[in-house]
């Protein structure tokens, strides 16, 4: 084969430096370089995938309660004619399913006991159109959700919170008051707890409550639906079909409406998961860079040692170029091969964090996500090849990098100083 000797000389030094015990040091140095950057490979894979798998997690199972899209009035008021609304809204072919609802925040109170909540007022028959967890309820609990029959389905942890079950009365407090001789008090209805529903998501199971639309109204007040609930094809197009939708909808139906979409509603969360994500990136990175860099004085050594061999090349004809071609192949064969290992202790991992983690928490006895604090109770990885294809390629340039001035160090080599000695 026509290999290029520069080639087959760097691969050589690169096998010579770890047999000859002269070089041992050499050779250590080598090793911890290239260890530490298949250590910072594996970190930034490892770290980049969990959090990719908290947030699609906790996305997944965001979304299955609530809609991809909410159409609403400007100024809060209800909408009389949903049906035109949400008619106009499936004509574009992005959604896929629309549903009107009524939410307001009450007190939920059970005894002495009180707890904050969300209540959605939904319609049953077409809830299950745009949230997965209707769907999965349509033939459950939700056949409860009878109009006029004022029963509630509360989230299983708000029901544990309360202390309630199935057949057990609970006591809605609304913010909206009504006006006696005595002032202004609060109002109350009591429900029936039909049954519970768990999304999985600690924010909704312990603050969310669903009843009938129409009982919605009449304890909120309103004449209709406070706003029409969306279900796209694709969730990750909820902004660019919000954008659509409102431009079309204040046009064809009245300028009043406002579009919001899960991104926005939900736009703290995320940018504060996007923020995290890069500056663990870049201080996952400096790992690597350091232990790339580790590759100048493991090179430095080397040329030091080589000095004979460097000088006898040039008298043979090797012009500088080619001398620094030697010694740039055998400093990138060793972050080709840091980073590589990385690349591989990395996703096997990550791939395999949700047998890993366990194991740890069962060997020490705690819990590492309490789901009252992380939302979610396990360990969840996404490996993304946008996140493991730069780290890999950053890895590359580091330690391609971190071999020039080495390289360039052994080309300034002079024959006649190098060999007086020998």
């Amino acid at each position: 084969m026509n290999i290029p000797y520069e080639l087959r000389v760097g691969w050589r030094y690169t096998r010579a430096g770890r047999s000859q015990r002269r070089n041992g040091f050499i050779s250590f140095i080598s090793g911890v370089s290239m260890l530490g950057i298949a250590l910072g490979v594996a970190a930034l894979i490892i770290v980049l995938s969990v959090m990719n798998g908290f947030q699609k997690e906790v996305r997944d199972r965001m979304l299955s309660v609530v809609s991809h899209i909410e159409v609403v009035n400007q100024d809060g008021s209800a909408l009389p004619n949903w049906q035109a609304v949400a008619q106009a809204a499936r004509r574009n072919p992005a959604v896929q399913g629309a549903a009107p609802f009524v939410a307001s925040q009450v007190l939920i109170a059970r005894g002495d006991d009180m707890r904050g909540a969300l209540i959605r007022g939904i319609l049953p028959s077409e809830e299950s159109s745009v949230t997965p967890l209707a769907a999965q309820l349509k033939d459950g609990v939700l056949k409860e959700l009878q109009s006029g029959s004022w029963g509630i389905v509360l989230g299983a942890q708000l029901a544990n919170q309360l202390g309630v079950r199935e057949g057990d009365a609970v006591t809605i407090v609304t913010p909206n008051g009504q006006v006696t001789p005595a002032g202004l008090v609060p109002r109350m209805k009591r429900m029936t707890v039909v049954g519970t529903f768990s999304a999985g998501h600690y924010e909704y199971d312990s603050g969310m409550a669903l009843i009938h639309i129409e009982d919605a109204q009449r304890l909120f007040r309103v004449d209709g639906p406070t706003g029409v609930q969306l279900r796209l094809a694709d969730a990750q197009q909820a902004r660019e079909v919000g954008d659509e939708l409102e431009a079309s909808l204040t046009r064809e139906v009245t300028p009043q409406l406002r579009v919001r979409d899960w991104t926005r509603t939900n736009l703290a969360w995320f940018s504060a998961v996007q923020i995290e994500k890069r500056m663990m990136f870049i201080i996952l990175t400096l790992i690597v860079a350091v232990a790339a860099f580790n590759l100048v004085s493991t090179l430095v050594m080397t040329v030091t040692d080589k000095r004979a061999d460097i000088a006898i090349l040039r008298t043979l004809g090797a012009s500088p170029g080619s001398v620094m071609g030697i010694f740039m192949v055998q400093g990138a064969l060793s972050g080709v091969v840091g980073t590589l290992g990385g690349l591989a202790l990395g996703l096997l991992v990550a791939c395999n964090v949700d047998v890993i983690v366990p194991a740890i928490e069962h060997l020490l006895h705690t819990t590492f996500l309490p789901p009252s604090v992380y939302l979610i109770s396990r360990m969840p990885s996404d490996p993304q090849a946008t996140d493991i294809v730069p780290i890999v390629l950053i890895s590359l340039a580091l330690a391609f990098v971190a071999t020039l001035y080495p390289s360039w160090r052994a080309s300034r080599v002079q024959p006649a100083e190098a060999l007086r000695y020998e």
